[in-house]
């Protein structure tokens, strides 16, 4: 059998695999209404998102949780080395501080939207999210909120970062490392920078609440969560 024969048969299996997961998890669902199917889910997401959000937007949500911690920026990351040789050393550190703290007054704003999307949920998204993969409420959010949760943050981030001048102190920092050719220009804009990373850590924060809760269920406080969950995981 040739390379590409052996990942198309590993492909068909991963497939088969995957379908058989998802009609047990049908089957086991079809013995629960559709009504407490939407309200176990609907109370899960509620959970998983509030406390994503509660734990970002909080000081050192962002800067001391070190798996959504903003960086620098892309080849300034590489850099950051370099400036501290050359003396930048609290200017970089002030920069990631400020950009930090700017995502961290931006993600309260998406306690709303997050809740509007669980609202406005159809019978087919429940199904496609109970049955779906590991992250499917996670892209769910991701899809319904990502563009209008970033048309929110921006004008905060952009609030936050004049309220330190974090433009002049990322241009500062920035200025020195474009001397040495080591700033993208797509990483010129810090707002927008800050605004992404900011919505990367959210939907991270709410992966981790749903992966937590398809878990284990039955470590749940609701008895029909833990009911429902359950059989979406068989």
């Amino acid at each position: 059998m040739n390379v590409r024969a052996a990942l198309l048969s590993v492909a068909l299996c991963l497939g088969a695999s995957s379908s058989h997961a998802q009609t047990a998890a049908l089957d086991a669902l079809s013995g629960i209404t559709k009504q407490d199917q939407t309200t176990a889910l609907r109370s899960a997401l509620m959970q998983g998102a509030q406390a994503a959000v509660a734990n970002l937007g909080k000081p050192d949500g962002f800067l001391g949780n070190p798996k959504v911690r903003i960086p620098l920026p892309g080849k300034l990351a590489k850099a950051d080395r370099m400036l501290r040789t050359l003396g930048m050393g609290a200017q970089t550190d002030a920069l990631i501080t400020a950009m930090n703290r700017a995502a961290e007054a931006a993600v309260p704003e998406a306690r709303t939207l997050l809740v509007d999307a669980v609202k406005q949920m159809s019978v087919q998204d429940v199904a496609g999210i109970l049955t779906g993969g590991p992250d499917s409420a996670t892209q769910y959010f991701r899809s319904k909120t990502g563009a209008s949760l970033a048309a929110k943050f921006l004008p905060i981030v952009r609030k936050s970062t004049e309220k330190v001048d974090l433009a002049s102190r990322y241009n500062a920092v920035a200025g020195k490392a474009a001397a040495f050719g080591v700033l993208d220009a797509k990483d010129a804009s810090v707002e927008n920078y800050v605004t992404q990373k900011a919505l990367d850590g959210l939907f991270t924060m709410i992966g981790e609440e749903e992966a937590a809760i398809r878990a284990n269920p039955m470590g749940q406080a609701s008895k029909l969560l833990q009911k429902v969950f359950s059989a979406a995981g068989r």
